[in-house]
């Protein structure tokens, strides 16, 4: 059954990486923005649009970063999951293999 499914947990962590830097990235780009007013650029009309636009950047960029932030979590509980799982079995593995080698040296009880 273990052949037809498996995960990588190297993968998990490589795309919770990279979900961070999305966040990270979008950070850097609103904060670039914020810097520039629109009263710097132009006609009222433009600026009435740079400031339209900001507002939108903003909320945007916050929603997006609540959800990147709520598939991280997820990401990382189920990646925790996945390596807990494969000690647990890796340990009940070694356990089964030493009752096995003990039990055929005479061990067994029988």
């Amino acid at each position: 059954m273990g052949e037809h499914f498996a995960t990588d947990t190297d993968q998990l962590g490589a795309f919770l990486k990279t979900l961070e830097d999305c966040v990270r990235e979008l950070n850097e780009a609103r904060s670039a923005l914020s810097h520039v007013r629109a009263d710097q650029i132009g006609t009222g009309r433009l600026d009435e649009a740079c400031d339209g636009f900001q507002d939108r950047w903003k909320y945007g960029s916050e929603q997006t970063k609540k959800m990147i932030d709520a598939i991280s979590e997820g990401v990382k509980s189920n990646k925790k999951g996945y390596e807990e799982v494969e000690k647990a079995l890796e340990a009940a593995l070694k356990e089964i293999t030493q009752k096995a080698t003990s039990a055929g040296q005479g061990g067994g009880g029988r």
